[in-house]
């Protein structure tokens, strides 16, 4: 993961280090953080249509190693908003076994998109939405490359996000202008 400081310390990227990755911000109840997961490898190589390709072992490994990284850097999530999509929805279980708490799990159809323009419109009803009103920090899962795009479009950095790669982002409103916080895979997911 490429960390960042603090927003609004002009901290420069640095090599991973796990114990030193600044996603818990400083902060007022007023910031929400939104962590963007892609899902893990798919296996190509299973005969099934697009939306019910599995993860390879690779992809399961990655998963749960974004867990574990989400486990260790992020004091509570609040809701995961999920891909129907096999490898997605699989990717957030396995993730999430690795989380101390349960997280409220909401599957979300228009996820299931390789166009940034629809995450953001998710993102953006995260104000409106019951199950999110109250949420600090929300996982989206989804897929590339929307889950770049709408990265970009928060923060006007572009990221590339690789398989089980996570994308920590911290703003004000859902929805509106961004930091990036911290970005790529977790150690022990890269091959």
């Amino acid at each position: 993961m490429s960390p960042r400081g603090a927003p609004g310390h002009g901290a420069t990227r640095r090599s991973f280090m796990p114990s030193s990755i600044p996603c818990r911000h400083n902060g007022a109840m007023s910031h929400r953080t939104l962590i963007v997961m892609r899902h893990g490898k798919s296996d190509w190589s299973v005969p099934v249509d697009d939306r019910h390709r599995p993860l390879k072992k690779r992809g399961r490994r990655q998963a749960a190693e974004a867990g574990r990284w989400l486990a260790a850097n992020t004091p509570t999530i609040d809701l995961a908003v999920v891909s129907p999509a096999v490898r997605a929805a699989d990717a957030w279980r396995l993730a999430a076994a690795e989380l101390p708490d349960t997280v409220p799990e909401r599957v979300e159809e228009r996820a299931y998109t390789f166009d940034g323009a629809d995450l953001l419109e998710i993102v953006r009803g995260l104000a409106s939405a019951p199950e999110a009103r109250d949420a600090n920090t929300v996982v989206l899962v989804g897929h590339s490359p929307a889950c770049d795009e709408l990265v970009a479009h928060l923060t006007g950095e572009p990221v590339t996000m690789k398989t089980s790669g996570l994308a920590v982002v911290v703003m004000q409103q859902w929805g509106g202008p961004a930091e990036l916080t911290a970005h790529g895979r977790p150690p022990g997911s890269e091959d």
